[in-house]
């Protein structure tokens, strides 16, 4: 008898909850410090690219106004080259290239490779054996070495630059595309929706894709990084943009001769390429550990 009146009786307490109120998790799900960090990196690079997208202080081919390889003043913040030029004009210009070559690779790759990957998954055998051979050919080939070729057919230029980085990352994006979504295609919720006589096309739009974005969201992330120190390191060779465009490893390269003098002609558009960098992996792992259950700790 005791424990059937006191079954509907509630605790006492400063902590008690009223009867029928379901019981709440106390964990609490605290913001990732690398989603966080990440953001505010990327942020930052993203609003000097954006501005000096349309805007910097001195025109990019402005020699001779401040005098060649001055230290950071009033006039000129970041100092001037060796050919007289402002820093800190071509550092707003060089993240705007940054930007563009991020983003373009990004989306080539992201096409080539979600299209490949998911076609590998779905299709045939041996078509999937084919597939998969091409991609690791890909992945084997050195970034540098398609960049040299792509250079010798259509000469030195962003747009090869993006055409090489892309085409190398889209075999990254094409096997993680294809054992994700060979992995959701073998779930009993799919093959029920095959059975209801759904067709290859809404199970890729309804099930497939939707699974393994996240997943995708991460390896973009990284691209992204890679993109921009592969194109720094491009331009640092003469196989990127040539001027007028500006370019951090073009920054560099020109630097290297006058480290002694002018050190701020290599310290900034090195630290440029780091934070961007930096803060596209940890904004990807932030990503990750805000995606994948095992890292959110849920129960």
């Amino acid at each position: 008898m005791s424990g059937d009146l006191t079954a509907g009786v509630a605790t006492t307490g400063p902590d008690a909850a009223p009867v029928g109120t379901p019981r709440r998790s106390t964990r609490r799900r605290t913001t990732s410090p690398s989603l966080v960090a990440g953001s505010v990196l990327v942020g930052l690079v993203a609003l000097v690219g954006l501005v000096g997208a349309f805007w910097t202080p001195y025109p990019l081919d402005a020699t001779g106004s401040g005098g060649r390889l001055a230290a950071p003043d009033g006039q000129f913040w970041a100092g001037t080259d060796r050919l007289g030029r402002d820093l800190l004009s071509q550092l707003m210009a060089g993240a705007t290239n940054a930007l563009v070559v991020a983003l373009a690779s990004v989306v080539l790759a992201g096409a080539l490779g979600v299209t490949v990957g998911v076609l590998a998954a779905a299709t045939t055998r041996w078509a999937d054996v084919a597939l998969l051979n091409l991609v690791d050919v890909l992945i084997a080939f050195p970034t540098l070495l398609l960049a040299m070729l792509i250079v010798t057919v259509r000469g030195a230029s962003l747009t090869s630059a993006i055409a090489a980085i892309g085409l190398s990352g889209s075999a990254i994006i094409a096997r993680v595309t294809r054992v994700n979504a060979a992995r959701v295609l073998r779930e009993d919720y799919v093959t029920a929706a095959t059975a209801a006589g759904t067709g290859w096309w809404g199970q890729m739009t309804r099930h497939v894709l939707p699974n393994i974005v996240p997943t995708l969201l991460v390896q973009l992330m990284l691209l992204a990084g890679g993109a921009i120190l592969a194109e720094a390191s491009l331009s640092y060779l003469g196989l990127g943009a040539p001027p007028p465009h500006a370019s951090w490893g073009r920054m560099l390269h020109e630097a290297q001769a006058t480290m002694l003098v002018q050190p701020w002609g290599a310290i900034l558009p090195g630290l440029a390429i780091v934070v961007a960098v930096l803060g596209l992996n940890l904004l990807g792992d932030g990503i990750r550990e805000r995606t994948d259950p095992n890292l959110r700790g849920d129960r």
